[in-house]
């Protein structure tokens, strides 16, 4: 995974943890959908990083 989609997932998951940190002052049901719209936003970030690599893998050993 390059350096700008790296830096994509992470600001864009910290970002959904500060809101979600925010939310929790306002409503327990919104700070808990944040929650885990971030944990899915990482899993995609790692889901893509396998796929990639899966991808270069199998045209360098073409």
């Amino acid at each position: 995974m390059g350096k700008g989609l790296s830096l994509w997932f992470a600001c864009s998951s910290i970002l959904i943890l500060t809101a979600a940190s925010i939310a929790i002052s306002y409503s327990f049901w919104l700070a808990l959908l944040l929650g885990f719209l971030c944990v899915m936003n990482i899993g995609w970030g790692f889901i893509l990083k396998a796929r990639i690599r899966r991808k270069q893998e199998s045209l360098s050993s073409d």
